[in-house]
């Protein structure tokens, strides 16, 4: 399988796989239509790829937030960085699961085990600071989280102002940090 480039996988991000041609992907990559074939061997395997590169750089965005960082210290950059003024206008470069699930009932096959996959490895990276410390039901304390995170960003794309997005942003990274007893952030102005 071919590797993507981030312009590529932007624009399926921000368009919606289904909404997205092979032209305009192969334009903003500077290549001709003609030359998809060279690299996949239909749409739906570019879709698959696109959404495999999308949780690499979901998993790049988490490495950043918890690397030389206590577990709780590591998990409450994590929750800043996810839920942050940034991510909240960049679908195209923000979480896979905020900008595709909506579009993944309709994927192949092949792409809807790439973002099951995509899901099951951030639930079990979430785990790991829960582990170290000391949380129960982790699987359930994980997915969760991640669920609150990504029902956030969603539903604060859908204010109709900034300012409520904002709010709703700040108000779920407290509540996040109140509920797994993490270090509070003054101010978390972050970007990703």
């Amino acid at each position: 399988m071919a590797r993507l480039g981030s312009t590529q996988v932007q624009v399926i991000a921000s368009q919606g796989p289904h909404a997205v041609s092979v032209a305009t992907v192969m334009g903003d990559a500077g290549l001709t239509h003609g030359g998809f074939y060279a690299h996949f061997n239909s749409k739906d395997a570019l879709i698959e790829a696109s959404v495999a590169k999308m949780f690499e750089d979901s998993y790049a965005l988490w490495g950043r937030a918890t690397r030389e960082r206590s577990p709780a210290k590591g998990l409450a950059r994590y929750i800043d960085l996810y839920l942050c003024a940034r991510h909240l206008g960049e679908r195209e470069r923000g979480c896979p699961i905020a900008a595709l699930s909506s579009d993944v009932p309709r994927l192949s096959p092949a792409a809807r085990v790439a973002f099951d996959q995509g899901v099951r490895t951030l639930t079990a990276l979430i785990s790991e600071p829960l582990a170290a410390l000391g949380r129960p039901a982790l699987g359930k304390l994980a997915s969760s989280v991640l669920a609150e995170l990504v029902g956030c960003i969603c539903l604060a794309r859908l204010q109709r102002s900034r300012r409520a997005a904002l709010e709703l942003l700040e108000a779920s990274r407290s509540s996040l940090r109140d509920r797994l007893s993490l270090p509070s952030t003054p101010n978390a102005v972050v970007s990703r």
